[in-house]
């Protein structure tokens, strides 16, 4: 097959998965597509829940281990479509849908390179394609549950959008609960103890605190209180006050020592929900960023959260697409990004 027969094939698959709703924990009748096109294409795709891979025919534990990993799933469609989400649109160059530029374009893409992969017989390395469900939503039955059963995994690249340009370093993310303990009593009579007060301290704290180390590709660990509730009605001093508190960690910062710092000068309580989502990067001598350097890309760090942060092995985004379209109205990716990302991806892992 020529190049071109990929790009056509990986645009007809993808108009039939933008035409099947796959929102997060929604994803069966996708993977079911998925896995009846990768049989058709002579594949042994294995699946776990909707997570689909496949490992390439000649696969040799002494080699190393590249995965190719984009997600299935999409977000909801916000209200300001003017075009149907689940009805793929093309117009020239440019296709529209739901899930068009995240993932789908790298799915096909990096699903499309596996295929050619396997037809030359490359045997350079093994490579692993896994389509994995619940990305946007980081849900327990998604790339959590099908990594246990993968071989050994060296590097991954992630078809998350990103001009094609690799992403070395990823953001993490922490979600954290404060509260505020207080006493209730009458407004009227200044009793009680105002839990809202009890929490200013903390809250200028978070506005005002700066993490010292600084990462020249993601910058500084910020946080932000996003919300915070107290109170039942105007003349009752509130007995408690809860925020929650979006992290967001650089490389140079595990969540758990940030959630220590946090712990040692705030006085209210705070519960991490999770410290799974973890920053991610890839070292810049590692030979697939040397070579994503030589084909004239240009490594940054994202600050968005993809399947990275659940990986415990070197991986980077690189991607058809812009992140700047991700979850937003008339969603669309165009059909010469898809074409040569293929070609990019192929220059990368191919024998060139």
């Amino acid at each position: 097959m020529h190049i071109n027969d990929y790009t056509e094939e990986a645009v007809r698959l993808l108009k039939e998965l933008i035409s099947i709703p796959s929102v997060s924990r929604d994803e069966t009748r996708a993977a079911d597509l998925l896995e009846r096109r990768m049989r058709e294409y002579g594949l042994q795709p294995q699946r776990e829940g909707n997570n689909v891979w496949c490992l390439s025919q000649d696969f040799d534990p002494a080699r190393e281990t590249v995965l190719l990993n984009a997600h299935i799933d999409t977000v909801k469609p916000v209200s300001s479509w003017t075009r149907h989400p689940f009805e793929p649109q093309q117009e020239g160059d440019v296709l529209y849908g739901l899930g068009s530029n995240d993932c789908g374009g790298g799915l096909v893409s990096l699903l499309q390179v596996f295929r050619y992969l396997q037809d030359v017989e490359d045997g350079m390395r093994n490579v692993i394609f896994l389509a994995s469900a619940e990305e946007e939503v980081s849900g327990k039955d998604g790339i959590v549950r099908a990594l246990p059963l993968l071989p050994h995994i060296d590097v991954a690249i992630v078809g998350e959008p990103t001009g094609m340009q690799p992403a070395v370093a990823e953001k993490g993310l922490m979600v954290i609960d404060m509260i505020a303990h207080g006493k209730s009593g009458h407004a009227a009579r200044g009793e009680g103890v105002n839990a809202i007060y009890q929490m200013l301290d903390d809250l200028c704290w978070i506005r005002d605190y700066r993490f010292e180390r600084e990462s020249p590709l993601l910058g500084p660990t910020l946080m932000q209180a996003t919300v915070v509730n107290a109170g039942t009605q105007h003349n009752v001093v509130p007995d408690e006050c809860r925020a929650i508190i979006d992290v967001r960690t650089n490389e140079l910062y595990t969540n758990e020592e940030v959630f220590d710092i946090i712990h040692t000068h705030v006085s209210s309580e705070v519960k991490p929900r999770s410290f799974r989502l973890s920053s991610s990067h890839i070292s810049l001598s590692h030979p697939l960023i040397q070579r994503c350097v030589e084909l004239g890309k240009q490594p940054f760090g994202s600050p968005t959260l993809s399947d990275q942060a659940l990986m415990s092995f070197p991986s980077f985004k690189m991607g058809p697409g812009s992140s700047s379209r991700s979850h937003s109205a008339d969603e669309f990716i165009r059909i010469s990004e898809i074409s040569d990302s293929i070609d990019t991806y192929i220059q990368l892992l191919g024998k060139s």
